[in-house]
Parts: structure tokens; sequence; C-alpha cells
């Protein structure tokens, strides 16, 4: 009997041990897809921070840098504006006498400027004969002086612009 009990006891041994491999077996598939999964996401997150590192460190030196074709610009000259200046006191007349160059940003506008031209020349005077002596004096005024004929340009000849009025001489007497 003692052998049928020492045999129970081995038998329980087994079945306990059957138990004991059947609960670390039903753990270790839980731990190797935990393990799988970590090393899943690990990895989809070092592929994206490389992947967002390249796109932003890398990507900008790899794009072929776009050929743009500057047209030269092109002049056109004005006939020469005199005009008396304004003078309210009553002093001595002074008068401005200009040569002007408008540039325009392709030859293509100088059909349509010299179309304007009379229309050009007609804001240039009306300007120009309300100016001060005052109003020239230094690089500001002549700066303003140059910004505002541009303007009034530009206004004359819409929808087309140009770039600039430059002075090819500018004498007050």
């Amino acid at each position: 009997m003692a052998a049928k009990a020492k045999k129970t006891d081995d038998e329980d041994d087994v079945e306990a041990s059957d138990d004991g491999a059947e609960s670390t077996e039903a753990t270790q598939p839980k731990s190797r897809l935990k393990l799988i999964l970590i090393v899943v996401g690990a990895v989809a997150v070092l592929g994206g921070g490389g992947g967002g590192a390249y796109f932003v460190f890398f990507r900008h030196q790899e794009a072929k840098p776009e050929v743009v074709v500057v047209k030269p610009p092109a002049f056109v000259d004005l006939p020469e504006v005199l005009v008396n200046l304004s003078n309210p006191s009553g002093e001595r007349t002074q008068y401005l006498k200009v040569k002007i160059v408008l540039e325009l940003p392709d030859s293509t506008m100088q059909p349509q400027v010299q179309n304007t031209m009379p229309r050009v020349m007609d804001a240039f005077q009306t300007y120009l004969r309300e100016l001060r002596p005052s109003d020239l004096e230094g690089s500001a005024g002549l700066y303003r002086l140059k910004e505002e004929l541009t303007r009034r340009v530009n206004v004359a000849i819409a929808p087309s612009r140009i770039n600039a009025v430059l002075f090819k001489e500018i004498v007050v007497q």
C-alpha cells in the first residue's frame, strides 16, 4: 500500500509538473507575443524617427534647384522735361530739368509704354510743377521724387508695371 501511495504521490508530482509545464507553456507564448510587439514597436518608432530626420535634414540637399531664366530689363528714354518749380513766396523763379529713363521688366512692354507716353508725360508735368526747391534737397528728396514718379508711371500704364524710374540728369536752376 505504501508503494501504491508512493505511486500516487509520483503521479501527483507528474500531474503537478504537467500543470506547471502547461502554465509555463501558456505564459511563454504570451511573453513571446509581448516581446515581438515591443520589438516591432521599437523598430517602428526608430524607423519613423529616422525617416523624419532624413526628410528634415537631408532631403533639401537632394532637391535640385530650379533654373530661373531672368530676362534682362529693357530701358525706355523719355523726352527731357523742363518745368518751373512752385514758388509761393514770390522769389526768383527756379527751373527743374530732368532726363528720365524707365526700367521695364522685359522688352515686350516697350510698345505699351510708347502708346501711353502722353499720359505718362502729363503725369510728370503736373507733379513736377507743384514741387518746391526744398522738396528736392538731399538724397532723401531725390529718392522721394523717384518713388513718386514710379508710382505715377505705374498708374498711367496699368495693369502693367515698370521696375523703376532712373535719372540720367537732374538740374535745379
